[in-house]
């Protein structure tokens, strides 16, 4: 099959062949590709570390099926479904962010922070407290309680279109108030219930198993699909509504399209591990500014996402002698600061992103 490409700028290529075409963006690209080399550089050094600590070549070994039965027990029963469950909950959060965060125009606007994240929590808790909390029930209620919470948010900021900062407030007041019925689910119920809940609440990656690893690849093999088909109305929704109706998209149901897909991210995440905060918020931030300005791909802000919950989970699970923390509160601990940086910049600069 033959083809063309057409150089747009310095950074971008138009490769035409077959009628089709595909627009790449190379530092985008490159980027992505870096941060998964250290995504998965970071895998092999989870499977390392611990308390039964080996050697790189011995992981490899366990991999490949060549290592003896303890260590291959140790590698593949123990620590790589928890490696595999850090890298997908990363990637489907960073995903969701990115999205949130293009639709909007704002960088503050996130799962965790405009409540979807909050409305799969209230949900997944109700499951857990009411009907025993199996594995289909959380999933099925973080599912449904965060896409109810987004279709809300929208019908609640739209006027004539959908504000950013319109966005974040009505966010703020929802997840207000979806904490408060979180919290009164707890009061209601058993000890050791709500002690259950409580752990899952905090966001946890421990005694995660291949059921979690089959959950967030099968959303991401689902949905990875699904953010590759509604990139290019995302893109002509940068230019706004009556810009991209005029180009041939139609912008209210790629809005809807495209807050689907990112709350359907971010509640297959919640349900494998819980609300793991601010890597939906961080992590297309992060990337953006490596990309200098330009906007925040897709590619490398999964890598990204996956990234820093790989090593939010080592610092959790290594970092603090024989106590484990839940790898949620590292990445409130690493992620608040940012959150306050991102506010003070909004502040000088008048505006929300």
């Amino acid at each position: 099959m033959s083809g063309r490409s057409t150089i747009l700028g310095p950074h971008t290529r138009v490769i035409r062949a077959g009628g089709l075409s595909l627009r790449v963006h190379g530092p985008s690209v490159l980027l992505g590709t870096a941060l998964s080399v250290l995504a998965a550089a970071m895998a092999v050094l989870s499977l390392a570390v611990g308390d039964f600590a080996m050697g790189a070549d011995q992981v490899v070994a366990a991999l490949a099926g060549r290592a003896d039965l303890l260590t291959t027990h140790v590698v593949v029963d123990l620590r790589l479904p928890r490696v595999l469950t850090a890298l997908g909950v990363g990637a489907a959060l960073a995903l969701s962010g990115a999205l949130l965060q293009r639709l909007a125009h704002n960088p503050l606007v996130s799962p965790d922070i405009i409540g979807v994240s909050a409305g799969a929590t209230t949900a997944a808790v109700l499951a857990i407290v009411v009907f025993g909390g199996s594995a289909a029930a959380i999933a099925s209620g973080a599912l449904v309680g965060a896409v109810t919470t987004a279709l809300s948010l929208y019908l609640l900021a739209y006027r004539r279109g959908v504000s950013g900062q319109r966005l974040v407030l009505v966010g703020i007041a929802v997840t207000a108030m979806l904490s408060a019925i979180t919290s009164y689910l707890l009061t209601r119920a058993e000890i050791g219930t709500a002690q259950r809940a409580m752990i899952w609440i905090t966001g946890s990656l421990a005694n995660r198993d291949w059921p979690h690893v089959a959950t967030i690849l099968l959303a991401l093999v689902v949905l990875v699909p699904a953010v590759s088909a509604l990139a290019r109305p995302l893109a002509l929704l940068q230019f706004g509504e009556e810009t991209a109706t005029a180009l041939g998209n139609r912008a209210v149901l790629s809005r809807g399209a495209l807050l689907f897909t990112a709350a359907v991210l971010a509640a297959m995440a919640t349900a494998v591990a819980g609300p793991v905060a601010f890597v939906a918020l961080v992590a297309p931030q992060i990337v953006r500014r490596m990309l200098r300005g330009e906007a925040v791909g897709l590619f490398p802000a999964a890598a990204c996402g996956g990234l820093l919950v790989a090593v939010a989970d080592l610092i959790a699970r290594t970092a603090f002698g024989g106590s484990e923390l839940p790898v949620g509160v590292v990445t409130g601990i690493l992620g608040a600061p940012y959150l306050l940086y991102l506010l003070a910049r909004s502040s000088r600069t008048g505006r929300g992103g």
